[in-house]
């Protein structure tokens, strides 16, 4: 069998054992819910994730991987090359670019626009500035999906849900509408590199979920709602299919990623 390739055929797999396939990394898992054996790409860990229903079958999933190959190598080569957050580097904040700049003072830090354009200052070097830049990036994030899921949300008739940035590796927004009768107006996340995006894309997003508080499935109403909101919604959705692994190699390298 191929898989004997890069594992032995008397190994014990258990769910999260790692492979070596060709140097490529692949992650065995298992999920009940499986049908059948699966392989799928994990941009944030970068490695590929080959998932079995059942522990016994694991096996297969790991003879799976290694008749595929070629398509884990095009796929993990495929991914952009992981964007340092460290002085002197620029990235992209809606759109705009943003230098990376290490200050010495607390009260410079932040996110503010001088005649060079948008910068992010942040105090420290290395770990310390990477942590302390993701934190404001996060901020930022927050403080923007913030407003425009208020106004959405306002122009829907819906009253301003509760809004949380986190890291989430599928999603870029989720929304959970209040249940009938509560005094909550439910609540909706948000990836915070949504924030990396350009503005069109973010304020999709937004849209989009504001758009759940009153239609919870992706039928014809709720489409009309967004498009009411944004107009048609083809280039946000096409831009995250091509550009969304770019978002989520932000901050991250190699060993952080595992």
């Amino acid at each position: 069998m191929m898989f004997a390739v890069f594992v032995s055929p008397n190994a014990k797999l258990t769910d999260g054992s790692q492979l070596d396939l060709d140097g490529c990394p692949v992650r065995l898992k298992v999920n009940p819910r499986a049908r059948r054996v699966s392989l799928r790409l994990d941009v944030v860990r970068r490695e590929v994730v080959a998932t079995a229903p059942t522990v016994r079958r694991l096996k297969d999933a790991a003879a799976f991987a290694g008749q595929r190959r070629a398509w884990i190598a095009a796929q993990l080569a495929a991914l952009p090359d992981a964007a340092r957050l460290a002085p002197g580097e620029t990235i992209e904040v809606l759109g705009r670019p943003c230098r990376l700049v290490s200050t010495a003072r607390r009260a410079d830090a932040g996110l503010a626009e001088d005649a060079d354009g948008l910068r992010l200052s942040a105090q420290g070097e290395g770990a310390i500035f990477a942590l302390r830049a993701g934190r404001l990036l996060r901020a930022h994030a927050l403080s923007v999906m913030r407003e425009r899921t208020a106004h959405h949300a306002a122009a829907l008739g819906c009253p301003a849900p509760a809004v949380a940035v986190t890291d989430t590796r599928s999603r870029w927004g989720s929304c959970k509408p209040a249940a009938a009768g509560a005094a909550a107006c439910g609540t909706v996340r948000y990836s915070w590199r949504l924030v990396l995006a350009p503005w069109f894309v973010a304020d999709y997003v937004a849209a989009h979920e504001c758009a759940h508080l009153k239609e919870a499935n992706h039928g014809p109403k709720f489409w009309a709602l967004v498009r009411q909101q944004v107009g048609p919604e083809r280039a946000a959705r096409a831009w995250l299919r091509a550009h969304g692994s770019r978002l989520h190699a932000v901050g991250r390298d190699r060993a952080s990623a595992q």
